[in-house]
């Protein structure tokens, strides 16, 4: 999955959060937490590889393959809400009280759609 497409589905994560809570703040009846867990749950299959482990092989391969197979996907998801939630730090470190999180968030897509953040790791 590309690096782009990570970043948009982190930013539909913390805004489908953002409504879940709003709605649960409200008092509607949603299954809320299952369905965010559900959107999370679907970034995780699809970017986490399957891991084949010998049989023979010691707790300290596993540990190296596992590792090796996981490093990439989760840096990349650690790196995409590590961006969202630096650019609502900085929203909320300026001050800034004409943007609401979901207008900061729909910013930073903005910006990922018009290829901002393709370069790096």
């Amino acid at each position: 999955m590309e690096r782009a497409e990570v970043l948009k589905r982190v930013i539909g994560i913390l805004t489908e959060a953002q409504d879940i809570r709003r709605a649960a703040e409200a008092g509607e009846d949603d299954d809320g937490p299952a369905e965010t867990a559900g959107v999370a749950g679907q970034l995780l299959n699809e970017m986490l590889p399957s891991i084949s482990v010998p049989a023979d092989a010691s707790p300290q391969q596993v540990a190296t393959l596992v590792a090796e197979a996981l490093g990439p996907a989760l840096h990349t998801m650690v790196s995409g809400f590590s961006l969202a939630f630096t650019s609502l730090a900085m929203a909320h470190d300026h001050g800034r009280t004409d943007v609401s999180s979901i207008e900061v968030l729909q910013e930073l897509a903005l910006e990922v759609e018009a290829g901002t953040y393709d370069e790096g790791p």
